[in-house]
């Protein structure tokens, strides 16, 4: 009897065993691998180039920065592209990016981000390839993709070959919102794509150079390096923030909602630790939940809200974050008698939307489905243009 118990036991244990032996193997081969960190891929074709890097703090290798990583292969850099927020991304939205030395390297920096969009012949002149490597949070306005489209038709003027080193997008599970018109074109919004593009940096780069959106129809050299294991299911919260006001997975998740609260006398929560993912007004009949927006390092913040205690929503509490809607300006906008006080900014609305239609619709008190339907062809119309230009597994539909 003794002897039984002993070989169910050995059996149970080896079964228990090969069951976490495989559940780790599952683990590590479904992570996902950024582009960046399948240095094999790409690290051969950049051996006795000048190479260019378009990068931020998101740029990264494990814990080690890409531009550290490449010269510490012994590759030849040979400048620095610096987008908003810096080469450190430690700069508000809209700040003044100066040129620069990078203090590790002495490798020189030139800002694409001010009065320069866009690289210049001299600046490329002495460059073989560039590479970009950037977190994009899938958002239309979010401005890296602007400086990918300026960085893309630099590089087809020059007839430079581009790198791209490709990373998940955490608002790729979906695509929504109206799709970009002519009259609104500006740096938060260069091509006709809806507000959620639901691409990565390499699907979105192919889908500018395949519709040819770049100044006068020009195509770009384009080499991209695929992220392992990502499919359009996969959820990713990235390990660096990818700006200094979306500091985390909710705020990432929030933002494509709450960044039209930019037009309006609304607070963020810029200026706080947790901007994007709260709503306050300098009103106590605004809610029970309150906050006061200050000055902090690479938080700009309206001056209007500035050192005022806020009441409001505390959106952190609403669990898991919806995908694009517009339920919260239009709620906020009720709460207002006088529509005025809330919305200062109407212009800026309609360049971060994309048309003039949407506000015009909410201002006449339609409600969320209502404005869906203007948008729903057009969006239908961009899905199927998307599919020519995945990269990974898709199951997406329009939201």
């Amino acid at each position: 009897m003794l002897t039984f118990f002993k070989v169910i036991f050995r059996h149970f244990f080896l079964f228990t065993a090969l069951s976490f032996i495989t559940l780790a193997v599952n683990g590590i081969s479904n992570k996902l691998i950024p582009g960046a960190e399948r240095a094999s891929e790409y690290l051969n074709q950049l051996k006795g180039k000048n190479l260019a890097l378009v990068v931020n703090q998101t740029s990264r290798i494990g814990d080690q920065h890409l531009v550290d990583y490449l010269v510490a292969n012994h590759l030849t850099v040979k400048l620095i592209f610096a987008p908003e927020h810096g080469f450190r991304g430690e700069a508000g939205a809209g700040e003044l990016i100066t040129n620069a030395k990078d203090p590790a390297t002495g490798i020189p920096i030139v800002s694409i981000y001010g009065k320069n969009h866009k690289p210049t012949a001299a600046q490329l002149q002495d460059i073989d390839i560039v590479l970009f490597d950037i977190q994009d949070v899938g958002c239309r306005f979010y401005t890296y993709i602007s400086t990918l489209h300026y960085v893309m038709e630099a590089c087809a003027e020059n007839s430079k070959t581009l790198i791209i080193l490709d990373r998940p997008n955490p608002n790729g599970d979906y695509f929504d919102g109206p799709v970009l018109q002519p009259a609104f074109r500006s740096f938060v919004g260069l091509d006709p794509i809806p507000v959620v593009h639901g691409c990565t940096i390499g699907e979105l780069a192919q889908m500018i150079n395949g519709e040819k959106w770049l100044k006068n129809g020009v195509q770009t050299h384009l080499v991209i390096v695929k992220v392992g294991n990502y499919t359009h299911a996969s959820k990713y919260d990235p390990p660096v923030k990818p700006s200094p006001n979306l500091p985390g997975y909710l705020s990432i998740r929030l933002y494509p909602s709450l960044c039209f609260f930019e037009a309006t006398t609304v607070s963020v929560g810029r200026g706080t630790r947790f901007p994007f993912q709260v709503l306050g007004y300098p009103d106590q009949s605004f809610g029970k939940f309150s906050f006061t927006p200050v000055s902090l390092a690479g938080m700009e913040l309206n001056p209007f809200q500035k050192d005022k205690l806020c009441f409001g929503d505390d959106l952190r509490e609403i669990g898991e974050a919806p995908h694009f809607t517009l339920s919260f300006f239009i709620n906020w906008l009720h709460k207002f008698k006088n529509r005025e006080e809330f919305l200062n900014r109407s212009y800026w609305f309609n360049q971060l939307m994309g048309n003039e239609l949407v506000l015009k619709l909410i201002l006449e008190g339609k409600n969320e489905s209502e404005i869906r339907n203007s948008w729903t062809e057009e969006l239908k119309e961009y899905g199927a243009m998307r599919q020519k230009y995945l990269l990974y597994p898709d199951s997406t539909v329009n939201k």
